[in-house]
């Protein structure tokens, strides 16, 4: 239960305060992109069963990839244009709190 709660506040509560210090004056438009690169759950489709509660997605889902990852990572550090930085760091921060969630499980 408290894992639960703890996953899905990082997922929608701390990315609030991540827009915030993005930008003070439109945070709940960059709230709004950081909620919406949580599409990058789709990857789960791929997998037999979809939910697994046991299963760590980090490296499994192919949008969850080591690969994926370094791509979201680089795209935060070089890219320029502010909207898709902001996605680069919206989906890095779904990864780390994929991976604590990870960590807590196992």
């Amino acid at each position: 239960m408290l894992q639960s709660l703890v996953h899905y506040s990082m997922h929608f509560l701390v990315i609030g305060a991540i827009a915030w210090f993005y930008d003070r004056e439109n945070w709940i438009k960059y709230w709004a992109i950081l909620a919406a690169t949580m599409i990058v759950d789709i990857d789960h489709l791929l997998a037999t069963p979809i939910f697994d509660p046991n299963r760590c997605g980090i490296g499994f889902h192919p949008l969850h990839s080591e690969i994926a990852i370094a791509a979201y990572f680089f795209g935060m550090l070089f890219i320029k244009h502010r909207i898709i930085r902001l996605i680069c760091i919206g989906l890095l921060f779904h990864m780390i709190t994929d991976l604590i969630d990870c960590l807590w499980t196992n």
